[in-house]
């Protein structure tokens, strides 16, 4: 080890602030309410997908050419950007009034682009700039310990994020809280709904904090500036790239067959996953229970792989993805039941599926993909999947549009408010939708393995 180079890897700055902005980037204390802060704050229903829906297109036509970004203003000034729109967008809703009508509507949506283009900023130039500074030292075998510590980190402050979060939005806590500190104070719902935003604001400034301190790094065969002209080639290099990659999965039948499987579970299950505080209240859970549930589910994530890598050792990938599928069918149907407090478990359910999704649509498809084009391959994927969910996030708000004017349910509304019931009523709709689309899956698949099952040579 030469005198120049660090004791520790943690001893290099870069090193340190992309653990930081990690931590503050992901902890978002209004996560374990998201669907009910919305709601509470005087949107609808189909407002609420119409909004998730433009984040995740957002992120679509953004994740392609942020890359050629960075190399044009450079890594470190992008992560700045990322931080500059991360407190933007969150300030934006500690301003928005409650029930502002289409002025509401329009502000969270700047907010939803807003958070996208900051995914889209921040998604790998951090992860670069770190392992750059880890290479510029002679460390780039401490890489492992980094992410190791990193997840751990980040997994810490996102368990303290969905707690917090969801005890200061309940003001039935609180009020309890003060009555047993002995104070008079006492927290009006809407004053309590924008305490989650505000302990953001705080994790957005330090994350902007963090990208400030960070330092581009020129590696011999990195330059740290690129010609003013070479990003728009790319760009474009990128997009072609994107094409090629599509055009191999078409022809490549398993792997057309893995994504379109991953994309089934993951757009079904999305839309379900982002209204999960929404369905919390609907069986009754307090809001203060939010964030327990969320974080215990996200503890599955320990478990879940290990399970998901003997069921790779022991069966075939068919067998697997019909595993899933009767899984993800159950938990669909056991939703919309909307049980009282025992509503849990098929959440539960539903939150595994996504898990043993993201497993083995990763470890199959990297079976199958040349090393050379393998980023480009598991982009694609990601671009179509947040695709896919932007379309069911669209399909999601129509269909309760339509049930707002249903007759049956105007006729049926009495001790349940309006938009309970819609919400209630559009669960019923989504067993059926998944076994169609299963169905539609199993024939596709079994036309393309017919056809062929040797892939093409990538490249």
């Amino acid at each position: 080890m030469s005198d120049t180079t660090p004791p520790s890897p943690f001893a290099i700055p870069n090193v340190r602030r992309f653990i930081a902005f990690r931590v503050c980037f992901n902890a978002r204390f209004y996560y374990p309410v998201f669907a009910v802060l919305f709601l509470d704050f005087g949107l609808t229903l189909e407002q609420f997908a119409l909004l998730n829906a433009a984040w995740a297109a957002t992120i679509v036509l953004l994740e392609v050419p942020s890359g050629a970004l960075a190399d044009l203003i450079g890594r470190r000034n992008l992560l700045v950007v990322a931080g500059v729109l991360m407190i933007a967008e969150i300030a934006l809703l500690c301003l928005a009034p409650r029930g502002g009508g289409q002025l509401l509507f329009a502000i969270f949506l700047v907010n939803r682009v807003l958070s996208g283009m900051a995914e889209a900023a921040a998604s790998g130039a951090d992860e670069a700039l770190a392992y750059d500074a880890l290479k510029r030292d002679g460390r780039p075998e401490d890489w492992g310990r980094v992410l190791e510590r990193q997840i751990r980190y980040q997994s810490m402050g996102y368990v303290i994020a969905m707690s917090v979060g969801a005890a200061v939005y309940d003001p039935d806590l609180l009020n309890r809280l003060m009555d047993g500190l002995g104070l008079a104070l006492r927290f009006a719902p809407e004053t309590t709904l924008r305490f989650p935003l505000f302990l953001t604001l705080a994790m957005a400034i330090g994350a902007l904090v963090q990208t400030l301190g960070m330092e581009d790094i020129a590696l011999d065969e990195t330059p740290a500036k690129t010609a003013a002209g070479e990003p728009v080639s790319m760009i474009r290099q990128t997009f072609r790239m994107t094409w090629r990659a599509g055009r191999w999965i078409l022809q490549t039948p398993m792997a057309l067959c893995i994504i379109l499987a991953g994309l089934l579970f993951d757009h079904v299950i999305r839309v379900v996953i982002t209204l999960n505080s929404q369905y919390l209240r609907a069986i009754h859970y307090p809001e203060a229970s939010f964030g327990l549930i969320g974080s215990g589910l996200a503890l599955m994530g320990i478990v879940i792989p290990k399970i998901a890598e003997r069921m790779d050792a022991r069966f075939t990938p068919t067998s697997n993805f019909f595993t899933i599928a009767a899984m993800a069918a159950m938990g669909l149907t056991g939703i919309t039941f909307f049980w009282p407090y025992v509503g849990l478990l098929p959440l539960a359910m539903l939150s595994a599926v996504m898990m043993f999704t993201n497993f083995f649509s990763s470890r199959y498809l990297n079976q199958i993909t040349a090393s050379e084009q393998r980023a480009t391959v598991l982009s694609f994927k990601g671009l179509s999947y947040n695709l896919a969910y932007g379309m069911a996030g669209l399909l999601y708000a129509l269909l309760l549009a339509f049930l707002r004017r249903h007759p049956s349910i105007l006729a049926a509304v009495g001790d349940k408010d309006l938009e309970a019931l819609v919400f209630e009523q559009s669960f019923l709709y989504l067993p059926g939708y998944f076994i169609l689309m299963l169905a539609v899956l199993i024939m596709v698949a079994r036309l393309q393995l017919k056809r062929r099952t040797k892939p093409p040579k990538t490249g």
